[in-house]
Order: C-alpha cells, then sequence, then structure tokens
C-alpha cells in the first residue's frame, strides 16, 4: 500500500502545490523553461483532453504562469501560443474520444458515470444553444473536462465544434494568463494567491448562472402560460430531441421508392 500512499502525495502536491507561483519558478531555474513549457502543455492537455485528467489544475496554473511571465521568468508569447495549442488540441482529442466510444455508450445505457438520460440532455442543449456551451465550460473546473466527450457523444455537428473550441481556447488560456501577467507584481496578489484564483473562478461562472437562471425563469413562464392555455399549447409536440432518441441508431423512416 505504500505506493498507493505516493501516489496519493504526488497527486495532491500536482494539484496543491505545483501550480505555486513560487515552486514554478524554482522548477524554471532547475529544469530550464523548455521543458517547463512541454511539462504545462502537458498537464494543459489531459486535463481538457483525458476523462482522467478532471483533477489537474487549470485556472490557477494559467494565473500562476502569467504571474512568472510578468516576472521574466517566463515568456508570456511562448507560454500563450503553447497553451492554446495544447488546450484547442486537448478539447478535439476529448470530442473524438466521446464521438468513437457513443454507440458503446447508448447501447449499454451508460459510460461510468454518465447516465443515459444526461447524454441525451446534453444533445439537447447543444442543438438549442450551439457554441455558448463549449466556450462558457472553458471556465468551470471538472465541466470543462467532460463538455468536449459528451459533445462527441451526441454527435454535435463538428465543423461547429472547432470553431466555439478555437475560440473558447484561446479565450480561456489568454484571460487566466494576462490576468496573472498584469496582477503578478501586485503584492496583495502575491500574497492571497488562492483567493484571487478562487475569485477568479467564481466570476467566470457568472455567464452560466445568469444563463441558468435564464433558462429556469422562462420555464416557469412557459409552464404558467401552458396552464392557463392547455387546449393551445397540446396542439403538437416541438421538435426538439428527447431524451429516449438515440443518435446512432439509423433512421425508421423509409425512403420513398423511385422507379
Amino acid at each position: 500500500m505504500e505506493w498507493l500512499t505516493w501516489i496519493f502525495m504526488e497527486v495532491k502536491w500536482l494539484i496543491t502545490d505545483f501550480p505555486k507561483p513560487e515552486n514554478l519558478s524554482k522548477l524554471v531555474a532547475y529544469v530550464g523553461p523548455f521543458w517547463i513549457y512541454a511539462a504545462l502543455a502537458g498537464i494543459v492537455f489531459a486535463e481538457t483532453g483525458l476523462l482522467v485528467g478532471f483533477f489537474l489544475p487549470g485556472d490557477s496554473l494559467l494565473f500562476a504562469c502569467g504571474m512568472l511571465a510578468a516576472q521574466d521568468v517566463l515568456n508570456i508569447w511562448v507560454l500563450n501560443v503553447v497553451l492554446m495549442v495544447a488546450a484547442i488540441v486537448g478539447d478535439a482529442v476529448n470530442y473524438a474520444l466521446g464521438y468513437k466510444m457513443g454507440a458503446r455508450v447508448y447501447s449499454q445505457g451508460n459510460l461510468w458515470f454518465i447516465k443515459h438520460d444526461h447524454l441525451m440532455a446534453a444533445k439537447a442543449f447543444y442543438e438549442r444553444h450551439g457554441g455558448k456551451a463549449i466556450i462558457l465550460a472553458r471556465f468551470v473546473p471538472l465541466v470543462r473536462t467532460f463538455t468536449p466527450f459528451v459533445a462527441g457523444v451526441a454527435r454535435m455537428n463538428y465543423g461547429q465544434f472547432v470553431w466555439f473550441n478555437v475560440a473558447g481556447g484561446i479565450g480561456w488560456v489568454i484571460s487566466m494568463t494576462v490576468a496573472g501577467y498584469l496582477l503578478g507584481n501586485v503584492p496583495f496578489v502575491k500574497t492571497h494567491f488562492e483567493k484571487i484564483v478562487i475569485g477568479i473562478i467564481l466570476v467566470s461562472i457568472l455567464p452560466i448562472v445568469f444563463h441558468g437562471v435564464q433558462h429556469w425563469l422562462g420555464k416557469r413562464r412557459a409552464g404558467r402560460i401552458a396552464a392557463a392555455n392547455p387546449e393551445e399549447t397540446s396542439v403538437a409536440p416541438n421538435s426538439e430531441i428527447t431524451t429516449s432518441q438515440n443518435p446512432y441508431q439509423p433512421s425508421q423512416t423509409k425512403e420513398p421508392r423511385v422507379d
């Protein structure tokens, strides 16, 4: 069991201590910036591209890197290019995994902790709201790891996914690193690093909270209208996808015969 303890301690260090600017600065001095860029790219790729990377640091790591760039420990231009590529490629790989494993997910009804109903609800959400889900998910820990996978499982249009993946990846990396770059030499930020990162995360998810409240109010309003006018609202079902539909199942509609 000693090896499990060792793994646990290493993972804990990676999550809590590695993203701290002082530790990153020491590592840069010890191994050189090239290997740090490579390690940062690997972490960002794993968090966004592999389901098992959901626990890895994201926002705090990018913010800390921006702080080091402000202190000339890292180059802000190289940093952004490397991390943007890693984030975009990571989401693309995650989408591909979901796309390839989608048929298995639907045939089994679930995959690990992802339930069938949740997958179908995600598909309906993507088709209603388009790329906003891909972009906003970038700024929410845990959610950004699973969103591209579920998008692939739900067969979101890949051309649409690519554009929002690129926009989300660039926006996420630049916003976090530039924030660290601009605030990197502020004494209060240096001494309250963890609190600043938490504050940034809370601010970044405000659009999602606002959208959720909007959606909830819309459903309540629609419910009141339906209750007041039952005859008008029960004419025909809408065309939105229901949780019973399977995008991997061949269509049952027969094509008209051409002689």
